[in-house]
């Protein structure tokens, strides 16, 4: 009968089922501390150590001395968890010595069990900063076996850390071997052994671990250094963009698409007059890439095979006086690389003017959100289906019937679900807590609590902090200036691996100058931030306004560091000014691409910026000389040789962003099996967290200094997520988001006519919702929440704009935020009162 455990994410010694270990005597203490000092000097009969067996800091780790009272081998335990029939079974058939641990499953619902040292003082110690190689020596009759690891954090306690590495099928004896990440800070001790999660046998014996830190050179940025190797250094490019860059999306050629559509110019659309350039960093140069509709303002997100997918884009702009909203396309395009052209798909359920695209496991794309063809925000959900290349109809792309907000940062989960992190673009945040998971399949919203002033995250920008394994999210700053005229420097960070996920606070935004030199004070932050994940495992985070209105840029840009959770403030900044608009890319190189910026007046700087950071100014890179292959599939381990020593490696998935919007962005570990140059690179088995396509592949040196990227495709065609990942968030409260009848719900919605796409009676006849304050391109710093002073007014005088306003029909219109439009003369809170229309 299997004894029941906590799931591997948070175990502990002691489990219900499970009998107390009997508490080792003095004489037994003696006895083995003797015996452990004899086998580490190679005298005793633990046997087949390595040649470096004295830095061998696992205890026992022949296995041979057992435990009195349960015959186990002592500091090891019988671990795991799920619904599977098991047994673990102390054998002679070893690899040295005269014992083994051999683990059975005969058969599996879910789960896995695994022989681990125990969370005590027989777990390994370790120092923060440094990494380890961790071996031992396995047979096993699956391929089901992962290289798994536990860390002990001084303030939570053991946690569950990451999975190493998959193993191969072996019949006979095998060495693996792993380095593992550097060592978090605030970490004493980790665990860690071979865990079986499919039916079969695993044997394990000879488990060894050293320290394998290379020291750095000393850092002179901690001595007070302020040259380019401490703060970076930015070059603006001599060639403008001849596009207005609204998206960038970097492809797997090396090349950056840089799409304007009518670029937020009115003019361009009347005249249809559509644009995309595509940028070569290599060369400085642009190539015009022929663009058939309006992308101004569209989704995007690459196929697993480099193809990029344009969601949606603009129908139309909203009307001069304000009393329509902009318009959300239907149509969709796919742009091939390999062709430098665009191609219609067919099109969508909805129009979608705003939308977020995520790409899932299988390679299908999720899109949600955005304004429809009325205007209105849709509820549409849209599923791409990668295998019949092409948007699924009602009934087969599923729904919830739930208004996501425009651009809401949805990010793919190692579970498959969808984190919306709370980060989204115009007016206030959804009902609620303002952060939910969303599990499409199941059409269930769970929500998630702890986001701080949810209502101020407009512009904000959510990442998925490296390693991606880790699970977890940072969302940083935002405002709303209906709610608050200034933008905040909050920022909040959740662990999405916990039972019961919250978002706590971290560090505080450092905080730059504004264009005249002076500095920012208080409380103030910036919106349109720009969040960039680099080959160091860092995050750089720069431009950026006070106020969601496009004013008053912030010259700031730091590096977030996830494993300290500390920003490194005073790095060199960006001269251009990056607000409205604006975007930074990471180049293959190790570079940044920042671009863009719109100002409320109208205007489009079409500077090109490139940032080289600090990791560049520290010495000769790193290079990967040979790459076993570019085809990389789930669940193995791909080769690569180097011309020095390295002391980590990832992939990056290329940039599509726009409006601080880039769902996608991630960075996947890949745990290193180090001989000499030759580096064999464990890749996860778990698509969800690392969806299939081309990826940018790096490795860094004990400096952090990173290679130049080497490109490579993740994912075999139709391979789906695999069944063993870790379980979260299950424990909070899940309420069904779709309707139950057949006329409109109670929570805004309403109809959204022209959807042809919508089944004539069907039970689900919610064609919208009503626009939340902010949600329609309107400047709603005045009047109530159904009253649309426009953002840019016909040529008339200033003071003849409360006029024109009446003429209108607009009245008295309260004042809630800034008064950019100078309607409130008096000052008395009133914009076109008595005291501010002009008197003929």
């Amino acid at each position: 009968m299997p004894y029941t455990v906590m799931p591997c994410r948070s175990r502990r010694p002691h489990r219900p089922g499970r009998p107390p270990r009997a508490r080792p005597t003095p004489t037994r203490l003696l006895l083995t501390a003797l015996l452990l000092f004899t086998a580490a000097l190679g005298l005793g009969p633990l046997g087949a150590q390595r040649a470096t067996a004295a830095s061998n800091l696992v205890k026992n780790p022949g296995l041979e001395i057992l435990d009195g009272p349960s015959q186990f081998p002592q500091c090891f335990e019988k671990s795991g968890w799920g619904d599977n029939d098991f047994s673990f079974t102390v054998t002679g058939d070893a690899h040295s010595g005269s014992r083994a641990v051999r683990i059975q499953l005969t058969r599996r619902g879910d789960g896995d069990r695994k022989t681990m040292m125990l969370e005590n003082s027989c777990a390994p110690r370790v120092t923060p900063d440094h990494q380890y190689d961790l071996s031992f020596w396995y047979k096993s009759t699956t391929p089901n076996v992962a290289f798994t690891l536990f860390r002990h954090d001084t303030a939570q306690g053991w946690v569950y850390w990451t999975d190493l590495k998959t193993l191969p099928q072996s019949a006979a004896w095998t060495r693996t071997e792993v380095r593992t990440p550097v060592i978090p800070p605030n970490t004493d001790q980790i665990t860690w052994g071979g865990a079986l999660y499919g039916v079969g046998t695993l044997t394990t014996d000879d488990y060894a671990m050293t320290d394998a830190t290379v020291l750095a050179d000393p850092d002179p940025c901690t001595t007070g250094g302020t040259g380019p190797e401490c703060r970076g250094r930015w070059t603006v490019q001599s060639t403008d963009s001849p596009v207005r860059a609204i998206h960038s999306v970097l492809l797997h050629t090396g090349k950056v698409l840089l799409i304007a559509g009518s670029g937020n110019d009115r003019d361009a659309f009347a005249a249809g007059t559509f644009k995309t350039s595509l940028f070569d960093p290599a060369t400085g140069t642009y190539t015009a890439v022929p663009t058939p509709e309006d992308f101004f303002c569209a989704g995007h997100v690459q196929l697993p095979d480099g193809r990029v997918l344009v969601v949606g884009g603009n129908k139309d702009y909203a009307s001069a006086d304000g009393s329509v909203g902009y318009k959300g396309l239907r149509t969709s395009y796919i742009f091939d690389p390999a062709q430098n052209s665009y191609v219609r798909a067919n099109d969508m359920l909805a129009g979608h003017w705003y939308p977020s695209a995520t790409e899932m496991g299988n390679g299908d794309v999720i899109a949600l959100g955005g304004l429809g063809e009325d205007s209105a925000g849709t509820v549409v959900n849209e599923h791409f289906s990668y295998a019949q290349n092409k948007w699924l109809p009602m009934g087969e792309a599923k729904q919830a019937w739930s208004f996501w907000g425009l651009y809401p940062s949805m990010i793919l989960l190692q579970d498959g679900r969808l984190f919306y992190s709370g980060s989204h673009v115009f007016g206030g945040g959804l009902p609620g807590t303002g952060s939910s998971v969303y599990d499409y399949g199941a059409g269930t919203i769970s929500e998630v609590p702890g986001l701080r002033r949810k209502d101020e995250r407009d512009q904000s920008m959510s990442v998925l902090l490296p390693p991606a394994q880790d699970q977890r999210v940072l969302t940083m700053g935002g405002g709303n200036h209906t709610v608050s005229p200034d933008a905040h420097r909050l920022t909040d960070l959740i662990d999405m691996k916990a039972a019961s996920p919250q978002y706590v606070a971290g560090p505080d935004l450092p905080q730059g100058r504004y264009a005249d030199g002076s500095p920012q004070t208080g409380t103030q932050g910036k919106v349109y931030v720009s969040a960039v994940i680099l080959p160091d495992g860092k995050v750089l985070e720069t431009g950026g306004a006070l106020h969601t209105y496009r004013e008053d840029p912030v010259f700031e840009a730091s590096l977030y560091d996830p494993a300290t959770n500390v920003f490194q403030a005073g790095l060199a900044t960006d001269p251009v000014p990056r607000t409205y608009h604006s975007s930074s890319t990471l180049l293959p190189d190790g570079r940044v691409l920042s671009i863009g910026n719109n100002p409320g007046d109208g205007s489009f700087d079409q500077r090109v910026s490139i940032y080289q950071p600090p990791y560049l100014f520290k010495g000769d890179r790193p290079q990967i000389t040979s790459l076993a292959s570019t085809r990389w599939t789930y669940g193995t381990a791909q080769r690569v040789t180097v011309d020095k020593p390295v002391v980590k490696a990832s992939l990056i998935r290329p940039a599509a962003v726009t409006h601080s919007s880039d769902p996608n962005q991630r960075y996947v570990d890949l745990p290193m099996t180090v001989d000499g140059n030759t580096v064999d690179l464990s890749l996860t088995s778990n698509p969800n967290l690392a969806p299939p396509g081309w990826y940018m592949l790096s490795v860094v040196d004990a400096n952090g200094v990173p290679s130049v990227s080497k490109w490579v495709r993740v994912g075999s065609e139709g391979q789906v997520a695999a069944a063993r990942v870790q379980s979260f968030a299950d424990e909070l409260k899940v309420t069904d988001a779709g309707a139950t009848s057949g006329t409109a719900g109670t929570n805004g919605m309403d109809d959204m006519s022209g959807m042809d796409g919508m089944a004539h009676g069907s039970a689900h006849r919610h064609h919208g919702v009503k626009m939340a304050e902010g949600y329609d391109g309107c400047d709603h710093a005045y009047g109530r929440i159904n009253q649309c002073v426009p953002w840019t007014f016909p040529k008339t005088k200033q003071a003849d704009r409360c006029a024109w306003l009446l003429a209108k029909g607009f009245g008295r219109l309260e004042v809630h935020g800034r008064d950019r439009h100078h309607l409130d003369r008096n000052k008395d809170g009133i914009a076109c009162g008595k005291g501010d229309v002009r008197r003929s």
